[in-house]
């Protein structure tokens, strides 16, 4: 495989500025975007928490912008009576062939699994959809999600395990998100036109308002800025998520959530996708 140049996706924008947090705070970190108050940051700005009632939901996004990184969340999902609600997390770059790589979770009747939905947009083009049912309940404790996104390769994982993978192939013309800095957003919305059941259930009221609650983020092994002119400098040869792949020990934990929990794939969907697969499913 020939070596990635960094020379000319990387550090034309980079500024030689080391600025990593030492400790990640919800008042630095990010800004409540929409829902009129529904969106708290508390604790001294160590707990983030989105609520959603029949009026409106809410929302965030980070002050930084990051070009590659491993960046991790914690989050509760909503309790209960979850039907009709969706949770995103998400890195998203803007304008109108924007770069994603997203989770959401799709809320459920109570005692039924969410659905974990991911997705890579890259140039505007999507429909790369892989969701999984998670094996612990996602409502009673915080959970680590992680994207870890590089040159070479994006990884999803939860709790530290690996359960995705969306390789760069663009030698194979494949696109893959290279050149675009992304900021991340999450928000707590109602969708249940669509997020329970194929939109069968619809979502309660009277359980409302649901809240979902974010701690710990952390982006420091990331490249990021907060505005044109502060790229943090990223040293490829010391940040070894620049290079990270996945070991046989992860290999054999993803295909065991894959095996065990995936519900979804667009790699085998050949009745939404009769003219062919995407490209990448075959490589």
């Amino acid at each position: 495989m020939a070596m990635i140049n960094y020379s000319t996706i990387l550090f034309p924008l980079l500024a030689a500025i080391m600025i990593y947090s030492v400790s990640a705070n919800f008042h630095q970190d990010v800004e409540i975007t929409w829902g009129d108050g529904r969106g708290q940051i508390t604790n001294n700005g160590d707990l983030l928490t989105l609520s959603l009632d029949k009026s409106s939901g809410s929302g965030f996004q980070s002050k930084n912008e990051y070009l590659f990184g491993k960046i991790d969340m914690q989050i509760k999902l909503v309790a209960g009576n979850s039907a009709g609600t969706v949770t995103a997390y998400y890195l998203k770059s803007p304008g109108s062939t924007w770069d994603e790589i997203d989770f959401e979770f799709l809320g459920n009747l109570s005692g039924d699994p969410y659905t974990l939905h991911t997705n890579v947009f890259t140039q505007g083009k999507g429909d790369r959809e892989q969701q999984f049912k998670l094996w612990f309940d996602p409502t009673i404790d915080f959970h680590t999600y992680s994207i870890l996104w590089n040159p070479q390769r994006i990884i999803f994982l939860v709790d530290g395990i690996p359960i995705r993978v969306f390789k760069n192939n663009e030698k194979s013309g494949v696109g893959y998100p290279t050149s675009q800095p992304m900021k991340i957003y999450s928000s707590l919305w109602e969708a249940d036109d669509w997020a329970t059941q194929g939109g069968r259930v619809k979502i309660d009221w009277s359980n409302a308002p649901f809240s979902a609650s974010y701690r710990s983020f952390n982006d420091q092994s990331a490249c990021s800025r907060t505005s044109n002119a502060t790229w943090v400098a990223c040293d490829a040869n010391k940040d070894s998520w620049m290079w990270t792949s996945l070991n046989n020990h992860q290999y054999g934990q993803m295909k065991w959530v894959q095996d065990e929990f995936m519900i979804y794939n667009y790699c085998t969907d050949y009745k939404r996708f009769p003219q062919g697969l995407a490209k990448e499913c075959n490589l």
